[in-house]
């Protein structure tokens, strides 16, 4: 158990991935300034022709590193079609050239150089091998596309330089490789051990507390007294009970005489016997 938990602690270290980038300002400012274009794109002159350079794009690599490429233009004039070439840098995590490739488009044909691989052979320098491998590279690269340029029987003379372009460009945007700042990253998460405990925060309010129920009040017994303000005298209580929907009220009610009909018709009669009597002593006086 305490092996799996070093294993998982191991795994939770910071781990530091280097990583590569092409400083666009200054590639641009060694080319005279992106002022071409609308911002976009930097023009020079090499052997009294006219060449331009886009921005270039950029990829990341899933080592770290960063792949580039670069668009040139042959700008041949104003009722002519521009060449174009392309130029095409990978670089390791480190800065290291890894591979290089270049094409020109001159008027339908297409002429691309072989993949330049950096290999162990290109370093010949103990003190710099990086750069002397970059050299190596680069004079390849140029040779390759010459060699191909040349079999096409190509004079013009912006035609001609255009690889010497191309070798411009790569060796500006070599010098323009810059190594980002180490970025930590963590590989995997904490053991649930190692994470501290969840306090309720200040704001958090804590949930309420139910409150006891209360006891019925009790109702008065039967036979109870209460004192009476007034007189000072002590009055019975009536025997109220709870009230039951399912039969006949218990409290009892006051008694209600009613009377009959044998009352009533004595009543009357008592009353028609008065009224005579009454009668016949005015008849008398």
């Amino acid at each position: 158990m305490k092996t799996h938990f070093l294993l998982l602690s191991l795994l939770c270290t910071f781990t530091a991935q280097a990583a590569v980038e092409i400083d666009i300002d200054v590639f641009g400012t060694s080319l005279g300034g992106w002022k071409a274009r609308k911002g976009k794109a930097a023009e020079y002159e090499i052997s009294e022709a006219t060449y331009r350079t886009y921005q270039p794009e950029m990829s990341p690599s899933p080592d770290g590193g960063i792949f580039v490429s670069v668009r040139i233009d042959h700008v041949r004039g104003f009722m002519a079609t521009d060449d174009h070439a392309s130029l095409e840098l990978s670089f390791a995590s480190d800065g290291t050239l890894v591979t290089a490739q270049s094409s020109l488009a001159l008027q339908g044909r297409t002429i691309s150089s072989e993949l330049i691989k950096g290999g162990a052979s290109a370093s010949t320098s103990v003190a710099a091998p990086y750069v002397d491998r970059a050299v190596k590279i680069g004079t390849d690269l140029v040779a390759d596309l010459s060699s191909k340029l040349l079999r096409e029987k190509i004079v013009e003379p912006g035609r001609v330089s255009f690889p010497a372009a191309i070798r411009h460009n790569y060796n500006l945007l070599y010098q323009a490789v810059r190594s980002k700042p180490a970025e930590e990253k963590m590989t995997d998460a904490k053991p649930p051990e190692s994470l501290p405990e969840k306090k309720l925060e200040p704001t958090q309010e804590k949930p309420a507390e139910k409150k006891p129920e209360e006891a019925p009040k009790e109702q008065p017994k039967a036979g109870a007294t209460v004192l009476d303000a007034k007189t000072g005298k002590s009055v019975p209580l009536p025997d109220v009970t709870s009230y039951n929907p399912s039969g006949a009220p218990r409290t009892p009610l006051p008694e209600r005489k009613q009377k009959g009909i044998s009352d009533a018709l004595i009543d009357v009669g008592g009353d028609a016997l008065k009224l005579a009597r009454d009668v016949v002593k005015e008849q008398g006086k």
